[in-house]
């Protein structure tokens, strides 16, 4: 019997194990992306965000492809402490899934 590898069997050996700390006295669990990005399973139905937050990636990306820039971004979303290096990762591996 001849074994086939997939895509879907490089998904399950390279998957991130689900990380878990207290941040502000709650129990934080995700599944890290990236270092800024993750997946938290009861955060945004588990939709990627940025760590700490309930900012969706996808919608940090929506703006910036309407023409905001880095910089407009930080600054409208400041009190969520989210950083220009977050929102490069974002980009970076939003690029990386658009070539899979």
């Amino acid at each position: 019997m001849k074994i086939v590898k997939t895509n879907a069997n490089k998904r399950k050996s390279s998957a991130k194990k689900l990380a878990r700390e207290l941040y502000g006295g709650e129990k934080y669990e995700y599944y890290p992306l990236g270092k800024y990005v993750v997946a938290a399973p009861g955060v945004c139905g588990g939709r990627p965000t940025f760590k700490y937050t309930r900012l969706e990636v996808s919608f940090i990306l929506a703006l910036l492809a309407a023409g905001k820039t880095i910089e407009q971004v930080v600054q409208a979303y400041s009190l969520s402490r989210i950083t220009p290096e977050a929102i490069q990762e974002a980009i970076s591996l939003a690029d990386k899934a658009l070539l899979r």
